[in-house]
């Protein structure tokens, strides 16, 4: 019987042999189980060889799957992490700008708040030590039963001011006294002269770690806070009054911050269901069954979550003239196109539309309709945003839907025409999808979900470990027509997209790819010797 040394050398002497040869060759090796008799000289040294069929061999076999699943997950290092209050995330209509919200945990002792959930932007940023903000008692509004909170970094015991000399601090050659001046903030969004200012601090916040098991463990991170003193057009009128996570790409925005301390891989997800409720969570790369598509580079850089839309089809007709960049942003209600697409999809989708075309009084949208029924609507046409390779993006539900007393009063195709060529995606196309920002390897991926698991086998945590909702906060069943979209916090033109490698490239990564099998089983070998 050959030692283990033996069949290393002879693995090792097949990969040279078949690597060398200046012709197309076949590799081929034979596979044994881990406790087939072929592998017993190998393993009975450990002196724990299991039965076949016996408990003791199922229970290595699961305990082999559970460390597989681990690796996969990143392991112990790279659990997924989600708000400490639990993944949930939720809409509450009109009344709160049509965003997605959840509860955070920030400071020490911890203070809650309620924050939108915006991809278009980097900072996480609360009301604090308010000068000029939003209302926080529950009274002005009707979602709410229970007043909302306002940060101070002077009563957490974890809060430090990031001084004006720190890397994260725009002030440049304005900053005079680098070790005792504050750094200052600005943000300046492009919806109704929206913006948020005050001064950068550092913080806890406070999450929960999970891998798909019911243990859970809490973990604390430090993260960058605007501690908002002003806030200003749609952040004082109902969007955001508590606050906003930005998620994007940028080195202040709370991925980058779990990321660069080696909690979580540098990604994250977002799930929003049909009935307002959603999912969150940090270093999440999605299931092997999604569909994906690169992100676009702007001037060379990574800044925001852009995409390239090859065509855009209305049920079976695709229009030619429908390509287009769009930016995927959960901080936009709603979607908004460039003038040539939104033209075309619009009158393709009137077309095969069967409801008779009317107006609705302060409907931002120039597409709606009256069924023929009040109590349901027609067949809606199928909206499908195409990709690289042929990948698909069907949109859930692509109207807006108004109420009355009767049943449906109307509908309207729910995308705006914006000017330039640079689109947006909001909130309103990723309902049904578990949408995944994967910043490591700079793509955007989906597949459908009811948000309710992550396919890993067990439900994830929603909620708090004790078993308390993480939202006392009722959803706004009746949703109202008049809505309110807030505007990408960026919005730049994208470069074409990369031309094709060349013939001798893809040689090369066919032979490295050769190479790479080889060293794959090799390394398979030495996992089942050792």
């Amino acid at each position: 019987m050959p030692s283990r040394w033996q069949l290393l050398l002879l693995f090792l002497l097949s990969t040279t042999v078949t690597s060398t040869m200046p012709v197309q060759t076949t590799f081929s090796v034979k596979l044994f189980h881990r406790f087939s008799e072929e592998m017993k000289p190998v393993q009975v040294q450990t002196g724990d060889w299991p039965d076949r069929r016996t408990l003791h061999y199922h229970e290595k076999l699961l305990r082999n799957d559970f460390l597989r699943h681990k690796i996969n997950l990143g392991g112990a290092r790279h659990k997924l992490l989600f708000p400490s209050q639990g993944s949930k995330t939720m809409s509450f209509g009109n009344d709160f700008g049509w965003l997605h919200y959840t509860w955070i945990d920030i400071g020490t002792p911890s203070t809650s708040f309620l924050v939108a959930l915006d991809a278009g932007s980097d900072l996480l940023w609360v009301p604090c030590d308010c000068i000029h903000c939003a209302p926080l008692s529950a009274s002005f509004y009707s979602n709410l039963d229970r007043d909302l909170n306002e940060y101070s970094p002077s009563r957490s015991l974890s809060s430090k001011h990031l001084s004006c000399s720190h890397r994260l601090c725009d002030m440049g050659s304005n900053c005079k006294t680098s070790k005792q001046q504050q750094c200052p903030y600005t943000i300046n969004y492009l919806s109704d002269n929206t913006s948020s200012s005050g001064l950068l601090v550092e913080d806890i916040f406070h999450l929960q770690s999970g891998d798909g098991s019911t243990s859970n463990s809490s973990v604390q991170a430090p993260v960058v806070v605007g501690c908002g003193m002003k806030q200003s057009g749609g952040y004082l009128d109902g969007t955001a009054p508590d606050g906003l996570i930005g998620l994007g790409p940028g080195e202040s925005s709370v991925p980058s911050f779990l990321a660069k301390s080696g909690l979580i891989r540098d990604s994250f997800s977002l799930c929003f269901n049909e009935d307002d409720s959603g999912r969150l969570f940090f270093g999440d790369q999605g299931s092997t069954v999604q569909q994906s598509t690169p992100f676009l580079l702007v001037d060379g850089m990574f800044s925001t979550y852009i995409v390239g839309v090859e065509t855009c089809c209305i049920g079976n007709s695709c229009p030619k003239v429908t390509s287009f960049n769009a930016q995927f942003d959960s901080g936009t209600s709603f979607t908004f196109l460039p003038g040539h697409a939104y033209g075309a999809i619009a009158e393709e989708f009137d077309k095969q539309v069967n409801a008779t075309r009317s107006t609705f009084q302060g409907s931002p949208w120039e597409y709606c309709y009256v069924p023929s029924s009040s109590q349901q609507l027609p067949k809606i046409p199928t909206l499908t945003l195409m990709f690289q390779q042929n990948n698909s993006f069907v949109v859930y539900n692509p109207v807006f839907v108004s109420y009355n007393e009767q049943g449906v009063d109307g509908f309207c195709l729910a995308i705006q025409p914006t000017e330039g060529g640079m689109g947006t995606i909001g909130q309103n196309f990723m309902t049904g999808y578990r949408l995944v920002f994967d910043r490591e390897n700079k793509k955007l991926a989906w597949s459908h979900s009811n948000c309710q698991d992550l396919s890993l086998g067990k439900r994830m945590p929603l909620s708090p470990p004790n078993g308390t909702s993480s939202s006392q906060l009722p959803a706004d069943e009746q949703q109202r027509t008049k809505g309110h979209a807030v505007a990408p916090a960026v919005a730049v033109r994208a470069p074409q997209k990369p031309s094709v490698a060349s013939s001798q490239t893809s040689y090369m990564i066919s032979y490295w790819r050769h190479w790479h099998c080889h060293w794959l089983l090799l390394f398979h070998l030495l996992s089942v010797f050792y």
